[in-house]
């Protein structure tokens, strides 16, 4: 953000001189061909006026072509802020919105299905619905679910849990009913239920 700042003024604090530094970064930045056009274009623009201003052959440089060199690098530094801020900003909101397009990649065009072909028969064609179109069947399949194999491992714990269930089934009572509080499996911590049967 400050460095967003600081090259939004600069060409305003240089009086344009530096102008072609934000155009500078604006072009590295969003990387497209019109920013880069317009960095050669501020800096050739900058040449262009400092030369004006060397033109004037009066003493205090007062002459019409020293003011024309001024008022072109005031107005340039102008206009580079007001470009830089309008091209950065929306260049942020796009890449924040993810909708940047860059220049070398194009992008695909949209599927369009082929137009249905139309087969003629015999002696012409009439006004209206297309006669006597013929598609190929589609054979009648029943109703029938499409049967999902399970994975190989499924069966193995399928397998397993039936043999564990088994052995539950057939293992005798114990014969103290449930074990005591305290016990080897038991917490021996006091718990905050109470026991529904007391």
């Amino acid at each position: 953000m400050t460095l967003r700042v600081l090259f939004a003024v600069l060409p305003v604090l240089t009086c344009g001189f530096l102008a072609w530094g934000t155009m500078l970064r604006l072009a590295l930045v969003t990387r497209k061909p019109r920013d880069w056009m317009l960095l050669v274009v501020s800096c050739v623009l900058l040449v262009v006026w400092v030369i004006f201003i060397g033109l004037d052959k009066t003493p205090d440089t007062s002459g019409w072509q020293s003011d024309f060199g001024a008022g072109g690098t005031l107005l340039t530094g102008l206009a580079v802020t007001v470009y830089y801020l309008v091209a950065d900003i929306r260049h942020h909101e796009n890449r924040n919105n993810g909708r940047t397009q860059v220049p070398w990649y194009p992008v695909p065009a949209p599927y369009t299905p082929p137009p249905p072909q139309q087969q003629q028969h015999g002696s012409g064609q009439g006004y209206g619905y297309p006669q006597g179109q013929t598609s190929t069947p589609i054979p009648n399949r029943p109703d029938v679910p499409p049967q999902v194999t399970p994975p190989p491992r499924i069966g193995q714990v399928r397998a397993e849990l039936d043999e564990l269930s088994e052995l539950l089934r057939n293992r005798p009572p114990q014969p103290n009913g449930p074990p005591k509080p305290g016990g080897p499996y038991q917490d021996p911590n006091p718990t905050a239920t109470q026991d529904p049967h007391q």
